[in-house]
């Protein structure tokens, strides 16, 4: 066959009972892909880009309240009842072996036989004029609790760290799906052309157990993936110039590469190929914006002393002041992990009578800091916060093979955790939503991982059951076509 037929058979290949289905010309295709694909076929369908400009800044077809989001996720998951959730009735029955309703039919990670019931091991004080619940552990959090909601009857069906971080990411536990970050920067493009729309900044010392793919593109044009970026030496590595290789050199070289792919582009037609264009621009561009945008120490002692900063090293407190300088100079999507807070009490690093205390004070004033310094520059109100685990922890002391452990810990618990938010629309001093007696379920106005991304979508401007993009025949949202009854949560907006 010649090259015409080639394509139009590989063309053929590439369609599926659902494109059939839809384009029947009797309408029941239509009819059919109503019903099945989750109400997907009245959505927008994809947006208009310029291929040479993928990151122009976008105007949302609702009325956004957020211009971007800081997500600061607490990798490991950390204990909503060390923190947050303020159980007394659990306190009551610390030590008393858990009862058979709380095991049957659950399944954990490790707790095995009868565990014993977890009182809550710090103190808890009412704060501010909301008289939010906070531990011990957040001394300097407290003082901004009256900015914050907190959603205390988040849920997931995950029970392991990596398919939990990918379904609070990308809303779904499979890997190869499109990020929450991804998505945001699809639909409102970037600020600044200089820079990324959307960066991750890592602490801890290691990657989130899921790897990077919860801030992949998934099926979404690769330009709008995450860029992950240190806080110590090059922002990215290999963006400065080699030795010997001039701005000018690379210049010229781009030029040539960038005249070989838009030939590519012309003769092949994949979008790809343009996409590779716009980030090799971008990369160029960056060379002077990023490094001048990730040096922390233009900044005065006083902001220093705010967040507890330590430049030149990697920790979540610089992260979090490069996140307010993004955020300033119009960075879309900022996503910071910061690894360690998994508290089963296997060792020092991981109980919660000694890691745990250590995790609460390297994330205490930062967290501050980040709420009172978008404020004071007038950035809080239309900027998201985001601060989470990807599930909760048991009610239960851990214990391996049935037997208890010398230090204190929880195991991993789906029913229930906290997240809370702040700026960008959201009530702050709330406090939505209830666990049961002892924080193992939530009861009371439950919010799923997808109603969390319902909300979020539409604070930012977007309707998330039409905000979406075709894929093999099915209009995908990261709400998930395939769990209806997503539902923005009404109750936490301002």
């Amino acid at each position: 066959m010649n090259l015409e037929q080639q394509f139009h058979h590989d063309s053929l290949l590439q369609k599926t009972r659902r494109h059939f289905l839809r384009d029947c010309t009797t309408g029941l295709g239509a009819l059919w892909f109503a019903s099945m694909a989750g109400r997907a076929w009245g959505s927008d369908g994809p947006l208009k880009k310029d291929a040479a400009r993928p990151l122009l800044p976008a105007t949302p077809p609702l009325r956004a309240k957020a211009k971007r989001v800081i997500y600061l996720h607490m990798a490991g998951s950390p204990s909503q009842h060390e923190l947050f959730d303020y159980k007394p009735e659990l306190a009551k029955i610390d030590g008393k072996d858990c009862p058979e309703s709380f095991l049957k039919g659950k399944q954990f990670a490790f707790i095995q036989g009868v565990p014993k019931m977890l009182g809550p091991q710090f103190e808890f004080k009412q704060h501010g004029q909301s008289g939010q619940w906070v531990s011990d552990r957040m001394p300097h959090f407290a003082t901004v609790a009256d900015d914050v909601c907190f959603i205390k009857s988040m849920y997931t069906d995950q029970f392991n760290h990596g398919p939990a971080q990918l379904l609070l990411h990308t809303g779904t536990q499979n890997p190869g799906w499109a990020s929450a970050g991804a998505w945001t920067t699809y639909g409102l493009g970037s600020e600044n052309q200089n820079l990324p729309g959307f960066i991750v900044l890592t602490s801890g010392g290691k990657n989130p157990d899921a790897g990077k793919s919860v801030w992949g593109s998934g099926f979404l044009p690769s330009v709008y993936q995450g860029v992950q970026c240190r806080s110590q030496g090059d922002p990215v590595l290999f963006l400065s110039n080699p030795e010997g290789i001039t701005r000018g050199l690379r210049r010229r070289t781009l030029d040539a590469l960038n005249e070989i792919n838009q030939k590519t582009a012309k003769e092949v037609g994949d979008p790809e190929t343009l996409t590779r264009i716009a980030q090799y621009e971008l990369a160029f561009r960056m060379q002077v914006d990023a490094s001048d945008a990730f040096d922390i120490q233009q900044e005065p002692a006083g902001i220093h002393a705010l967040y507890g900063t330590q430049p030149g090293k990697e920790s979540f407190a610089n992260n979090c002041l490069l996140a307010r300088r993004l955020a300033e100079r119009g960075v879309r999507y900022i996503q910071l992990f910061d690894w360690g807070w998994d508290s089963h009490g296997a060792g020092e690093n991981e109980a919660l009578n000694h890691g745990f205390k250590d995790k609460c004070r390297q994330v205490d004033r930062a967290l501050m800091a980040l709420i009172t310094d978008l404020k004071q520059r007038g950035l809080f109100e239309d900027t998201l916060i985001v601060w989470s685990g990807e599930f909760g922890r048991t009610p239960m002391r851990e214990n391996r093979a049935g037997v208890e452990m010398k230090l204190v810990g929880r195991d991993h618990n789906p029913g229930a955790f906290t997240l809370w938010m702040a700026g960008g629309g959201v009530k702050g001093g709330l406090s939505y939503g209830e666990t049961d007696d002892f924080g193992y379920q939530s009861v009371i106005d439950r919010v799923s991982v997808h109603d969390f991304h319902a909300t979020m979508l539409h604070l930012l401007g977007f309707d998330h059951m039409k905000f979406t993009y075709p894929v093999s025949g099915v209009n995908m949202r990261l709400t998930n076509v395939t769990k209806p009854g997503s539902e923005v949560v009404k109750g936490v907006l301002g």
